[in-house]
């Protein structure tokens, strides 16, 4: 997930403004997030930065459970996961029609994304290029998002209390699972939980796939 960290949080760092930056995690504390930027990681506040979602990036799902959800997919359905074998690393799973393949993403020393020569500073940026430039050596497949039930989730895991008094937002528990009614603002979701209608940000939850 790509995001955009505003400048008076980057001055110890660097002196531009409007730098992607990486998160890694965002399960463990709902106001800080584990980032990384030029190859260098630690936490960032949740208010610092405008979080760029996308459908494709799953977590840390397993291998064998991204070939179950894209085997039945059109050739080039894609999803990004995090590494099983390498944490903190991550992984490209496509469909190919008749299977599924795994592309591992490499870093370079300057943090840099890569799967084959070209270099990019982002996940974001790496998928955007093989939606138009074949990801295979052997054959051409370019990167679809899938339509369908991996783009769109119709339930979400609470990860954490959203006790919110304000009489629009949904009140849930950590584990509750929520029926998710309307997700196309990216700051802001709504759901049914325990028979009750509402938003809530979405950084509280984790989308269930199926």
């Amino acid at each position: 997930i790509e995001n955009i960290l505003p400048k008076q949080f980057l001055k110890s760092i660097c002196r531009k403004l409007n730098y992607p930056t990486l998160v890694t995690n965002m399960d463990d504390d709902p106001n800080w997030y584990t980032a990384e930027l030029f190859g260098r990681r630690g936490y960032v506040p949740k208010n610092y930065i405008s979080v760029r979602p996308h459908t494709w990036f799953v977590g840390g799902i397993s291998r064998q459970a991204a070939e179950n959800r894209l085997r039945p997919l059109e050739c080039g359905a894609f999803l990004v996961r995090e590494s099983e074998s390498t944490p903190g690393e991550f992984s490209v799973s496509v469909s190919y029609g008749d299977h599924v393949q795994h592309f591992k993403v490499l870093k370079d020393g300057l943090g840099q994304f890569f799967i084959w020569d070209e270099v990019f500073s982002s996940l974001n940026q790496l998928v955007d290029f093989y939606k138009i430039n074949s990801i295979a050596k052997e054959r051409t497949v370019f990167l679809k998002e899938p339509e369908g039930s991996l783009a769109r989730p119709r339930h979400a895991h609470a990860l954490f209390d959203f006790t919110s008094n304000h009489a629009t937002h949904l009140r849930f528990l950590r584990g509750d699972v929520i029926d998710l009614l309307d997700c196309s603002d990216a700051q802001c979701w709504r759901g049914r939980c325990r028979g009750r209608v509402g938003v809530f940000p979405p950084e509280y939850v984790q989308p269930i796939y199926h």
